[in-house]
């Protein structure tokens, strides 16, 4: 998680860095394999050299993307978890519990789906 540190000291809300401090530690002790980096100024997960998820901070809860297809495929449990959703983003409100149920089914589903992609992004991208 060393690779966060310094993302982590700038977050000046102490719920919100707990929260992602909590979840980027989750991250390394469920899937050791994946390679965590910052990308955009954001904690990033990647496998072979392909994208499997990101996350984001706002204002008022924690960006989740996964890309459009994860999204897709899990759209009515997002929604039916009281998560709102575009096709690029899922967003978990901060006065809200985390679901790392929820969180594993989208990165083992991008794992699977993306087990012989050489790209890093999908191609292509839904519209």
């Amino acid at each position: 998680m060393d690779v966060f540190t310094n993302y982590l000291a700038r977050i000046q809300n102490q719920q919100q860095r707990d929260c992602m401090a909590g979840l980027l530690q989750w991250m390394e002790d469920q899937f050791p394999k994946l390679t965590p980096r910052l990308s955009w100024n954001q904690p990033v997960y990647t496998s072979h050299g392909t994208f499997i998820i990101g996350f984001a901070r706002a204002r008022h809860y924690l960006s989740v993307v996964p890309e459009p297809q994860g999204i897709a495929h899990f759209r009515d449990t997002i929604e039916s978890r009281g998560y709102s959703c575009s096709n690029e983003q899922i967003c978990m409100r901060w006065d809200m519990p985390l679901d790392y149920h929820l969180l594993e089914a989208l990165i083992r589903f991008n794992l699977k789906e993306k087990a012989g992609c050489h790209t890093f992004w999908r191609t292509p991208q839904p519209s």
